[in-house]
């Protein structure tokens, strides 16, 4: 049996999920901690390779002894999160840890990912903001916000997401299934929140970067389609900054 583990984590500090030489990333510290819990080294495997800067709510990743399909361990699973969460820094925390089988993983088990991209849209920064959403400092008003709700919603749908997709991506299909979107306000700040089957490469925040073209009149939500249709990277918006995105919730 794996341990399955729900775990919340702010990226500012971070390259990315994915261990990498010489940086600092998210899984290098659950590595380090579950070595220092358990007395063993431990492949730890997570839901998706997030970018350096990039947060998460609910990031779920199993643990199994290196070089085992599973681990074994006296501790208590109810104890495992706060035992854990001794050996992390503070930017990283387990929620909760749960028994799963041998053959589950993290990825290929998925369902579904929800992301939430947020927008601090006041016109002076915000100091506790920063690092958690996008400035974007031009007025987006009611009129705008629901030209943007209204392009959000034209993502739904399974289609090929290339145009959305980073240049020189290499994935084996670009085919992605969307169930929802939205994009709602409260106060000065924005979120944009899509639910999908997966996504590719930078999509959500080329997405967010079409929209704000849409706020801005650059392009109008009857566009989507087109732009989608189209397969071209060049017709999509900006690829919006990493620290708005939150991967906030996965489903098996």
């Amino acid at each position: 049996m794996k341990i399955l583990l729900d775990i919340s984590f702010l990226g500012t500090l971070y390259r990315g999920y994915q261990v990498q030489p010489n940086a600092k990333t998210v899984q290098g510290e659950l590595t380090r901690a579950a070595k220092e819990l358990f007395g063993f080294d431990c492949d730890i495997v997570g839901c998706s390779r997030t970018d350096s800067g990039v947060h998460a709510m609910h990031f779920m990743a199993t643990i199994n002894q290196k070089g085992s399909d599973g681990i074994v361990t006296a501790i208590a699973l109810e104890k495992i999160p706060s035992a854990l969460n001794f050996y992390l820094p503070t930017d990283i925390t387990v929620n909760s840890a749960l028994w799963v089988g041998d053959s589950f993983h993290p990825r290929y088990d998925v369902r579904n990912k929800e992301y939430i991209y947020k927008i601090w849209n006041g016109r002076n920064r915000n100091p506790f903001l920063q690092g958690r959403s996008w400035h974007y400092p031009r007025k987006i008003d009611d009129a705008a916000l629901q030209k943007m709700n209204l392009a959000a919603q034209r993502f739904v749908g399974t289609y090929d997401f290339s145009a959305y997709m980073s240049a020189n991506s290499n994935v084996k299909s670009t085919v992605r299934t969307i169930f929802s979107a939205c994009v709602e306000r409260e106060g000065d700040v924005i979120s944009f929140r899509i639910c999908g089957s997966g996504f590719l490469y930078n999509m959500v925040r080329i997405m967010m970067g079409t929209l704000i073209a849409v706020s801005e009149n650059k392009i109008t939500p009857d566009d989507i389609e087109a732009i989608t249709q189209s397969k071209d990277r060049n017709r999509a918006g900006i690829t919006a900054p990493a620290e708005g995105l939150y991967l906030n919730n996965v489903t098996y």
